[in-house]
């Protein structure tokens, strides 16, 4: 059965259609740099199909600053939903008329000794450069332990959640204090839904603080652009939580011990299901504690940057913790709780398996410098640190792109013939047909 797309070739394939990989379109475009982008899905399929209904950002909507396309709306300081990042997303495609062909997913990538080789769902493509453009929230991540929970459970991923209705009557186990877990706990919360929720170590920060929105002090003072290099360890930097915090309704904190105080049952992490019975760390007060150090040190920093540039804003009182636990909840009895459903706020996981390039490494992670691998003519675009804090996100997607788009107009006005440059001690070689063939040596 012949494909449409069967034997196409490409300067350049950009694999993803998300922001991250429109982003690199438009600025290969820009560059007169024949491409294609293959979005599995449908283009805003990510913001649509894997967000709850009240979903929306939590930096301010004029951070969305999408190469050639920044955020046009009339409420710059508020948050958009769900729904308007779609659309957002969307009408950046048909703008600028970018060539996206969706429902076409990648399978394999592999290097042949004439360039690339991506196998999809509708034929085999080749290019010279390729570009992964797929995200980081790749495999949803649920601990074994779910299969010790009983099967009258509803148990779902956060990406699988939409909305209170969607449960059973009865109280709800959260687990996992992330974004996504806080925002959904406080989502079941609101409608008037007992949630037990499993704290994590996840840091927090305060919405406002001294008259503006903290993204916005962290913006004014560089924070979104210092690079990965700046720090000692990026690893540990690259792999970090990020900061719960809401935009809901206007955009607020989110303080897990007010949710305490309105009869939110808070618990350390869940280290175990046994015998009918949830097991919990004895860290509830130090996560909580822990969160709270992390918000309070950003204040300090913008305490310190009004300082020294004299900026004339208002003075604030600092956070005053409005609960503390009794002590350290040990466990809870299934039986006993209520409890008749379970989301697991629990984070996602990369595949790379489809990528027969080795790039990659002990952990799975794509071995890289601002996207550029070890690999000529091969790249990632819009991993969360890829250079900066910003990266990956609507509002510094754009430069890692431009970076990248430098990159591939060198190689592609260049002519360089296309070779694997490999890690340290692997020697070059080729794919021929699907085997790896090592370079000959010479005596």
């Amino acid at each position: 059965m012949s494909h449409p797309l069967d034997g196409r070739h490409h300067s350049v394939l950009v694999i993803g259609g998300g922001q991250a990989g429109l982003s690199m379109s438009y600025c290969l475009r820009a560059r007169g740099i024949d491409h294609l982008v293959l979005e599995r899905d449908e283009v805003g399929h990510e913001w649509r199909d894997r967000r709850w209904d009240m979903f929306c950002l939590v930096t301010p909507n004029w951070q969305c600053q999408l190469p050639g396309f920044p955020y046009r709306g009339g409420d710059p300081e508020g948050f958009m939903g769900r729904a308007e990042i779609v659309s957002y997303v969307q009408e950046y495609a048909r703008t600028f008329g970018l060539p996206v062909v969706e429902g076409v997913g990648a399978t394999r990538l592999r290097v042949t000794p004439h360039g690339f080789l991506v196998r999809t769902s509708q034929g085999d493509l080749t290019a010279d450069q390729v570009v992964v453009a797929t995200g980081p929230y790749q495999v949803p991540l649920i601990p074994r332990m779910t299969e010790r929970l009983p099967e009258s459970l509803v148990q779902l991923h956060s990406s699988q959640y939409r909305n209170p209705g969607q449960l059973p009557a009865g109280e709800v186990l959260v687990v996992g204090t992330g974004q996504s877990g806080c925002q959904i706990a406080e989502d079941l919360h609101l409608a008037g839904r007992r949630v037990h929720l499993s704290v994590g170590s996840a840091p927090r920060v305060a919405r406002r603080y001294r008259g503006r929105d903290v993204v916005a002090w962290l913006d004014e003072m560089g924070y979104y652009r210092r690079g990965i290099d700046e720090f000692a360890d990026a690893d540990a930097v690259r792999f970090r939580a990020n900061h719960y915090v809401t935009g809901r309704d206007g955009g607020h904190d989110i303080d897990l011990r007010a949710f305490a105080l309105e009869g939110m049952r808070l618990y350390g992490r869940l280290s175990g299901i046994d015998s009918g019975f949830l097991r919990f760390r004895p860290d509830l007060r130090k996560n909580l504690d822990a969160a709270d150090a992390v918000s309070e040190g950003i204040k300090s920093s913008i305490d310190a940057y009004i300082a020294e540039q004299r900026i004339g804003a208002p003075a604030e009182e600092r956070y005053t913790p409005v609960w503390e636990p009794d002590a350290d909840p040990a466990e809870l009895s299934l039986s006993d709780s209520g409890i008749t459903s379970v989301v697991w706020s629990t984070g996602f996981g990369r595949d790379h398996r489809w990528i027969d390039v080795p790039i990659f490494d002990g952990r799975g992670y794509p071995t890289h410098d601002r996207g550029v691998t070890s690999c000529e003519g091969l790249y990632f675009l819009g991993l969360p640190w890829q250079y900066t804090w910003g990266s990956g996100r609507f509002c510094g997607v754009a430069a890692d792109a431009e970076f990248l788009a430098s990159r591939i107009e060198l190689l592609y006005r260049g002519g360089k013939s296309h070779e694997v440059r490999w890690l340290a001690g692997v020697p070059r070689g080729s794919y021929e047909n699907d085997d790896w063939v090592a370079p000959r040596t010479v005596a």
